[in-house]
């Protein structure tokens, strides 16, 4: 496939699928368990449907929105996503280049194989996120987040729905985890995959070597057999990037008072929590399950936004992900109330098979289907939209 074929964010994902090793493309592609919260997010975005406004000029639109007081040139920006760095090389790189040309955010992941560092640094014009977990080294937690202000982050993301590791099986039988180990069937996996192999393990192995977790010093990526690979990962080293089930809203705090730029807090979908957030004096909530990567029995995100919507009362923005992957979706979104849509599995899917025009690709074929959608509700500009222009069966 050419670039200009990929005509959806599908024919991307179809692209990606065909040139990655199986165990890459299932990390990024499936859920939890029995990734029903994986459907449900789907399934609850194609329930709710648009009533066209028809007979209104809408010649002139414009797609700009605004969000923390700077202007976007989509109401959308792009979810922290753990593995681009492995699926192209210098994936984090490109894709944040690739936000930038377009004139959205990038949220660079804890998890990332690219120190933010450098990714500040090779995307000088990047609006740039950092996406915080928080681990029983709080040493650690404190430096990432000095250095995320030192290097110019304007966002502290601080994801609060990963206390305790979500269930994936299929990593697993895959032979692939975080922190990034390569037992035998993710070796036998990447010798299948050729073009993936050449131009993404090979050219590390000849510049910088294969990358581990870029943020979290001391944790390699061991080679050898699952034994081999958990007694090269002692427990102390392993603690150090997962996230420590003590957080609670005194750990916010800390952060508000570290960090100088925006808070927001990525994983509520309970109302209660979004009205905790606003005392515990954050600017922003992010309403997601994880993409359906975490609790499996989680409710929708486009279900659970209305109600926070509603507990904020326009106090502060709040954005929403989970399975967003048509501009139709995105408008939904909009229409709800949120500020501003995250978009993660779909910019993966343009680095995975063109790299950083891949990336934008699918930046902008979002954009494109959500100006097409939004005037076919008779709307000029996203702040038009409400939720007069939706439906759901109720019966």
């Amino acid at each position: 496939m050419k670039l200009e074929d990929a005509l959806n964010i599908a024919d991307l994902r179809a692209a990606a699928k065909r040139r990655l090793p199986r165990a890459l493309f299932e990390y990024v592609d499936r859920g939890a368990e029995d990734e029903i919260a994986l459907a449900t997010n789907r399934k609850a975005l194609e329930a709710l449907k648009i009533r066209p406004r028809v007979l209104r000029d809408v010649s002139r639109r414009s797609m700009e929105h605004t969000l923390f007081g700077r202007p976007l040139r989509f109401p959308i920006a792009v979810a922290p996503t753990a593995v681009a760095g492995m699926l192209w090389h210098d994936g984090d790189v490109l894709s944040a280049r690739a936000a930038a040309a377009e004139g959205i955010p990038y949220t660079l992941s804890t998890y990332s194989v690219t120190a933010l560092e450098k990714v500040a640094a090779a995307a000088p014009h990047a609006r740039l996120w950092f996406q915080l977990y928080v681990s029983a080294n709080r040493d650690h937690m404190r430096s990432l987040v000095g250095r995320a202000k030192d290097a110019g982050y304007e966002a502290l993301v601080f994801t609060v729905d990963g206390a305790v590791s979500p269930k994936r099986e299929y990593n697993a039988r895959n032979g692939f985890g975080i922190p990034i180990t390569y037992g035998p069937r993710f070796i036998r996996d990447l010798s299948m995959h050729p073009r993936w192999l050449l131009g993404v393990a090979v050219r590390y192995l000849l510049t910088t070597g294969i990358p581990g977790i870029a943020h979290h010093p001391g944790v390699d990526a061991p080679v050898g057999t699952e034994d081999e690979i958990k007694r090269a990962l002692p427990t102390s080293a392993t603690s150090r990037i997962q996230a420590d089930p003590s957080i609670n809203w005194e750990t916010v705090r800390e952060l508000r008072d570290l960090f100088p730029g925006r808070l927001l807090l990525k994983g509520i979908l309970h109302p209660e929590d979004a009205k905790l957030a606003l005392y515990a004096g954050v600017d922003g909530i992010v309403v997601s399950n994880h993409g359906g990567r975490s609790l499996d029995a989680s409710i929708a995100t486009i279900d659970a936004l209305p109600d926070i919507v509603a507990a904020v009362g326009g106090r502060l923005p709040v954005l929403v992900d989970g399975a967003f992957y048509r501009g139709s979706d995105i408008v939904k979104a909009l229409a709800l109330g949120a500020s501003t849509v995250l978009i993660g599995r779909s910019v993966l899917w343009g680095v995975a098979s063109f790299g950083e025009p891949g990336a934008r690709r699918a930046i902008r074929i979002l954009g494109e289907e959500i100006d097409r959608v939004m005037a076919q509700t008779g709307c000029t500009s996203p702040d038009q939209l409400s939720r007069q222009i939706l439906w759901r069966r109720t019966a």
